[in-house]
């Protein structure tokens, strides 16, 4: 465990970790399972439900999904990698293989490294030399990105557009892995699609683009303010105080700070470890808190957060 935390903090933590629940994984479980049968429930029901009213059950499904598929990356409910990967490869949110979305988060969890540009994978920062290249269109787009307003209609669409221009320079270079994880995450695509164009009354087109596109809007608004740039690293990272229901659909990932200190700790430990030492972790933040995302809507619906420029990187 991390140098920073005292004795009685550790014990604290080890309590959590040696409960029934977190020894036993139940609620990871019981989330996995539900929320897989849910996404086949309404699908299965939409010819009674109706299109609109299934995609809006559909939509925080698959929001909570990508919650889930979090949690298997980081070794729950299982500490075997090729069970999480086999429970979490459904592509319910269509756009990012597990595995690519395992491999750059963890690699987002090097901390010395965060909102860092071309060394976090999750930095919404360009560096000033890249920055100074970007034509004033490129420019504008960017600092819409920064208004919560923008991120949740230009978020997911320019973040699709960097994963095809990045993916692809990979499979244009021949690079085997990639090549097989696309394969493979296509192929099971393709299956999802067959499956909803048989049994559904939801067209392929509008899963794709009005289902699994606002829900990976709706998750990148956990994502909005998770990190600054800070000369501190720990000074980095959001301790945002939502309530629900963003609390049960990110997983208590609002709880950011606490995630990236102690990335092992399942999902429902999150919240009691913050309450147990709260004036400590918002001082160990720099008093880095967000109360909840209503303040970032009130504040900062067309008003940019920062600058996407990032103050320290070239």
């Amino acid at each position: 465990m991390a140098h920073y935390f005292d004795p009685l903090h550790r014990e604290q933590i080890d309590t959590l970790r040696e409960t029934f629940t977190a020894r036993t994984e139940w609620p990871t479980w019981l989330l996995l399972i539900g929320t897989s049968a849910s996404w086949f429930a309404v699908l299965l029901a939409s010819p009674l439900l109706g299109l609109w009213p299934s995609t809006l059950l559909l939509i925080p499904i698959l929001v909570l999904w990508l919650s889930v598929q979090h949690e298997l990356l980081h070794g729950h409910p299982t500490r075997w990698l090729w069970l999480n990967k086999l429970l979490g490869y459904a592509p319910f949110a269509v756009w990012y293989p597990y595995t690519l979305y395992r491999d750059s988060h963890l690699q987002h969890h090097r901390d010395e490294d965060l909102t860092l540009p071309g060394r976090d994978p999750e930095s919404r920062y360009l560096g000033q030399r890249q920055w100074h290249s970007r034509s004033l269109f490129e420019q504008g787009l960017h600092w819409l990105n920064k208004t919560l307003l923008g991120r949740l209609l230009l978020g997911a669409p320019l973040a699709l557009l960097a994963l095809a221009r990045e993916e692809g320079l990979r499979l244009r270079q021949g690079q085997r892995q990639a090549w097989l994880m696309w394969l493979t995450h296509g192929a099971l695509t393709l299956l999802m699609l067959a499956f909803i164009a048989r049994y559904t009354v939801v067209p392929v087109w509008h899963y794709l683009l009005l289902v699994s596109v606002p829900a990976l809007s709706v998750a990148m608004l956990r994502s909005f303010y998770e990190h600054r740039p800070h000369a501190q690293v720990e000074q980095r990272t959001v301790l945002n105080e939502a309530a629900w229901p963003w609390t049960w659909l990110f997983l208590h990932l609002n709880l950011h700070l606490v995630h990236h200190d102690l990335p092992g700790l399942p999902w429902y430990c999150l919240p009691r470890a913050y309450r147990e030492r709260r004036e400590q972790w918002q001082a160990r933040s720099g008093g880095f808190v967000v109360q909840g995302y209503g303040e970032l809507l009130r504040r900062h619906a067309l008003k940019p957060i920062d600058s996407p420029e990032h103050p320290f990187a070239l």
